[in-house]
C-alpha cells in the first residue's frame, strides 16, 4: 500500500521528484568534496605537526639552550603586552634550574652575578624594544662560562614571531683557549729567549736556506757585514767579506751542503779598519723533516788572540827545544800521532839509533820495535801487551810520570814522560846505573854500621837533625829497662830523659837534674860525665855530633 502511495505521488508531481533528486545529488557531491578536503587538511595537519615536532626536537638536541620571548599571532596594537616566555630543556639543564622549562627570565638572571645580570637584562630590553641583537660572554655562578646571543625572528611580512636569547656553554672552549694562549705565550717566551741568546752571542751567526741564501742572522752579523739593519741584509742577501772582497762562507756552505758534513776554515777579515783572523764554520742540517732540503747554520769566531798565542807558543817551543837539544840528558818528543817530532844527540847515542832513520819521523811503535831488536828494551814476557800499554799512555798521562827501565845489559834508565802542550809526550832518559850502584853501596855500608852498633855492649842512641830518636840498640833497652814501643815512636831527647826518671826516685828536684843532663848531652864541647842512679849503678855518659848533624849518645856501665 505504501508502494502504491509513492507511485501515486510520483505520477501526480514528477517534476518535484526530479528536483529533489538533483538537490540530493548536489548535497552528496558536496559531502564527498568536503570529506576530501577534510582528509587533505588532516594530512597537512599531520605533516605540520610532524615538522613542528621535528623542529622542536632539533632545537632540543642542540647543544645550545635558549630562552624565547614569544609574541602573540594576532595583530594587536602592542604585542609586547601579551608576550609569553619559554625556557628550553637544554637551558634548564645547563643552568640547573629547579623549575625546569617553567623557569622565568628572572630565574635565569639569578644564575649570574649581579653586575652581569644587570647587563643581560639591559641587552634583553634593547632586543625586545628595538630588536637590537647582541653577543657577549658571562660567567655563571655554577663556575661555567656562557656565550649569549640575542636575535629577533620575523616573518616574511614583518610580523614578529619571537625574540630569542641563545646560551652556549663555552667553559671547555675557554679552557682550551686559555691553554692554547698559555702555550703560545710559552712559545713566544722561548722564541724571545732564543732571540736574546742569539743576539747576545759575541760572534756572528747566520742561517741559510736550501738555496744557501741568508735567512736569519744575529746582531753581531750586522756589525761584521757593515749594514744598516737586519732587514737590509736579508733583503739584499749581504755576506761578510774577506780581505779579497769575497764571501768568507759561501763556498764553504756549498761544500757543506754538497757533502752534508760540517766544514770550517780560517780566514782573514777586516773589522773596524783592523785586520782580524777568524774561523768560519758551516754546519748542514735537514729541515721540515725532508732529506732533500738541506740548510746550513754558520758561525764566525774571532781567533786573532788564539792565532797570536799559537805563533808565540811555536816560538817558545822552538826555543825550549833548542835548549833541550843542548843538554846532556836524552830528550825526544813524540806528537799526538805518535810520530817523532824532536830528538837530541844524547837520545840518539843512548838508544844506538841512526840519525837518517830518526829524520824519517818514525812512530813510537817503530822505535819500540827497533829497540827490542837491538835488545836494549826491558825484557817482558808479553811484548804485545807491553807495547799496547806504552801507546795507551799517550792518552792516559796527564801529568809528569817517572819510572825506571832496567835494560838487559844491566843499565838502569830513569824515564820521565810529560804531556806536550800540542799533544803527544815529551820523553827524558837518564842513565842512573852508577848512581844506583853508589846508593846500593851506601845502603850496605849503613846496614853494616847499624849492625855494629846493635852488637855493641854499650848502650847507644842516635837522634836525627830534628831531635827525634832515630836508633837505639838492645843494650840501651836492658840498661834502662826501656819500653820498645815508646822508643819506636821516636821521642825527643827531653822525653827520653823523662822515661829514665824511675831510676832516680830520691831526687827531690827532677826538673833541675833533667835540665842538667840535657844541657850536658847537647854541649858538643863537654866531655863524658858519670851518672849515679839510685840503684847504685854508675854509668859513664858520652855524647857526640856526627857528620850528618845527628846526635849520638852512649851509656857505659862502670
Amino acid at each position: 500500500m505504501t508502494r502504491d502511495l509513492f507511485l501515486d505521488m510520483y505520477y501526480a508531481a514528477p517534476e518535484l521528484w526530479y528536483a529533489a533528486a538533483f538537490v540530493l545529488s548536489i548535497l552528496l557531491l558536496g559531502l564527498i568534496v568536503l570529506q576530501v578536503r577534510i582528509w587533505k587538511l588532516k594530512q597537512k595537519n599531520y605533516f605540520l605537526n610532524r615538522d613542528r615536532e621535528r623542529y622542536a626536537e632539533t632545537l632540543y638536541a642542540s647543544k645550545d639552550g635558549y630562552f624565547a620571548f614569544i609574541y602573540p599571532d594576532e595583530k594587536v596594537n602592542d604585542p609586547r603586552q601579551n608576550i609569553t616566555e619559554h625556557c628550553s630543556r637544554r637551558l634548564a639543564v645547563m643552568m640547573n634550574l629547579e623549575k625546569g622549562t617553567l623557569a622565568s627570565f628572572d630565574d635565569i638572571l639569578r644564575c649570574f652575578y649581579k653586575e652581569d645580570a644587570r647587563k643581560i637584562l639591559k641587552y634583553a630590553e634593547m632586543l625586545k624594544e628595538d630588536g637590537v641583537s647582541f653577543e657577549d660572554d658571562f660567567a655563571g655562578k655554577n663556575n661555567k662560562l656562557f656565550h649569549l646571543t640575542g636575535t629577533r625572528i620575523n616573518s616574511a611580512d614583518g610580523n614578529i614571531y619571537c625574540d630569542m636569547i641563545w646560551f652556549r656553554d663555552i667553559s671547555l672552549e675557554e679552557s682550551r683557549l686559555r691553554s692554547l694562549e698559555e702555550k703560545e705565550s710559552q712559545h713566544q717566551n722561548k722564541i724571545q729567549e732564543m732571540e736574546y741568546l742569539i743576539n747576545n752571542l759575541p760572534y756572528p751567526v747566520w742561517l741559510r736556506d736550501e738555496k744557501l741564501n741568508i735567512r736569519a742572522i744575529n746582531k753581531k752579523y750586522a756589525e761584521y757585514a757593515e749594514a744598516k739593519n737586519k732587514e737590509e741584509i736579508l733583503e739584499k742577501n749581504i755576506e761578510i767579506l774577506n780581505l779579497n772582497g769575497e764571501s768568507i762562507s759561501k763556498k764553504l756552505a756549498e761544500s757543506a751542503h754538497a757533502t752534508n758534513r760540517p766544514k770550517k776554515q780560517a780566514a782573514p777579515i777586516i773589522k773596524n779598519g783592523q785586520r782580524k783572523y777568524a774561523e768560519v764554520i758551516e754546519t748542514p742540517f735537514h729541515t721540515e723533516g725532508c732529506l732533500d732540503k738541506i740548510c746550513t747554520a754558520g758561525a764566525l769566531i774571532d781567533i786573532t788572540e788564539l792565532d797570536e798565542l799559537k805563533r808565540n807558543l811555536r816560538v817558545h817551543q822552538n826555543s825550549h827545544l833548542e835548549v833541550l837539544g843542548s843538554l846532556g840528558t836524552a830528550f825526544a818528543v813524540f806528537d799526538k800521532k805518535f810520530k817523532l817530532a824532536f830528538y837530541n844527540q844524547p837520545f840518539c847515542k843512548m838508544w844506538l839509533l841512526d840519525t837518517d832513520w830518526l829524520e824519517q819521523a818514525p812512530t813510537y811503535s817503530m822505535f819500540l820495535d827497533l829497540a827490542r831488536e837491538k835488545r836494549i828494551l826491558p825484557e817482558t814476557p808479553d811484548y804485545r801487551h807491553f807495547k799496547e800499554e806504552e801507546l795507551q799512555d799517550f792518552s792516559n798521562i796527564i801529568e809528569a810520570k817517572e819510572d825506571m827501565l832496567h835494560l838487559p845489559d844491566g843499565k838502569t834508565l830513569r824515564r820521565v814522560r810529560v804531556p806536550h802542550p800540542m799533544g803527544g809526550l815529551v820523553f827524558a832518559f837518564e842513565d842512573v846505573s852508577d848512581r844506583l850502584e853508589m846508593h846500593r853501596a851506601y845502603n850496605e855500608l849503613s846496614i853494616i854500621r847499624w849492625e855494629i852498633l846493635e852488637n855493641l855492649f854499650d848502650a847507644v842512641l842516635i837522634f836525627n837533625e830534628s831531635g827525634k830518636l832515630a836508633f837505639f840498640n838492645q843494650a840501651y833497652v836492658k840498661l834502662w829497662n826501656a819500653q820498645i814501643d815508646f822508643l819506636k815512636k821516636g821521642p825527643s831527647l827531653a822525653e827520653l830523659i823523662d822515661s829514665q826518671k824511675e831510676f832516680f826516685p830520691n831526687i827531690k828536684n827532677w826538673a833541675e837534674l833533667k835540665e842538667y843532663i840535657v844541657n850536658r848531652l847537647l854541649d858538643i864541647t863537654a866531655k863524658s860525665y858519670c851518672l849515679t842512679r839510685d840503684d847504685n849503678e854508675q854509668i859513664d855518659v858520652l855524647s857526640a855530633r856526627l857528620s850528618d848533624g845527628s846526635l849520638m849518645v852512649a851509656y857505659k856501665k862502670l
